[in-house]
């Protein structure tokens, strides 16, 4: 009797492994294939490198531009060593431009030179933010001042820019309790439209109001009806306290020192 032949030599158990181990295998090749990233070739290398070393050559290079003209400037002063390595200590922690160092290094300097002459005059120091009278080398009152931001504002083809003011200045004029015809720049700063006919504000400005070169402007805080609220763009803001305590002895002739 002839035994009985063999219909399939893998045990049903076997073949369920080699099922869930195809399964398996499948799923491991699927996820070796996953598309990666291209790295960049040794150009873009070369190219971005190359552009880092450019810019740490400008920043070294306008750097040194800046510390010649502080130097050239410093030559022309009459200000003490100590004096010196403390205006370079301050602009050191400032991100100007040569034009901007300019600027701010000729009103510190003429503001020193200014202490050693019996008159009257005014300090704003933005960044710590305080207002200073004095007379010659003695200071007669100090005041918190609020700072007006720079800012540019565009409505349709009409553009108002207020840059951040430094330097040193005379005072053109003064003004108390004038009324204040309110530009239209006012309105579309905050996005308002302006009215036909823009008004006329009673001390819209403030009450107490020193203009210095192209209307930037030092001024106390304007009324509750006035468009205008808070520090006018670019210039400044003391209390009216404040301001009415220096009044007296503010004229064209003052000199103005904003660094």
């Amino acid at each position: 009797m002839d035994p009985p032949t063999p219909t399939d030599s893998t045990p049903p158990l076997a073949k369920a492994a080699s099922g869930i181990l195809a399964v398996r295998t499948g799923f491991l090749r699927r996820r070796s294939s996953r598309r990666k990233l291209p790295r960049p070739g040794s150009g873009a290398l070369l190219v971005l490198f190359i552009v880092v070393a450019l810019g740490g050559a400008a920043a070294a290079a306008h750097r040194r531009a800046l510390e010649r003209e502080f130097s050239s400037r410093v030559t022309l002063s009459r200000a003490t060593p100590f004096e010196i390595k403390r205006i370079r200590r301050e602009l050191l922690d400032l991100e100007v431009d040569e034009k901007s160092l300019a600027s701010a290094l000729d009103a510190r300097l003429k503001y020193l030179e200014n202490t050693r002459r019996k008159e009257f005059y005014i300090a704003v120091d933005t960044r710590k933010r305080e207002l200073s009278f004095h007379f010659a080398d003695k200071v007669v009152r100090n005041a918190p001042v609020d700072v007006g931001r720079p800012r540019t504002i565009v409505s349709g083809k009409k553009t108002w820019t207020f840059a951040p003011l430094t330097g040193a200045f005379s005072v053109t004029e003064k003004f108390e309790n004038r009324g204040w015809r309110v530009p239209e720049w006012v309105y579309r700063m905050d996005g308002r439209k302006p009215p036909k006919d823009l008004p006329t504000v009673p001390n819209g400005l403030g009450r107490y109001v020193i203009v210095l070169a192209n209307d930037y402007v030092i001024h106390s805080p304007p009324p509750p009806d006035s468009p205008l609220k808070g520090v006018k763009p670019g210039s400044f803001m003391a209390s009216e306290a404040d301001l009415a305590a220096i009044w007296p002895r503010v004229g064209p002739a003052t000199r103005v020192y904003v660094f």
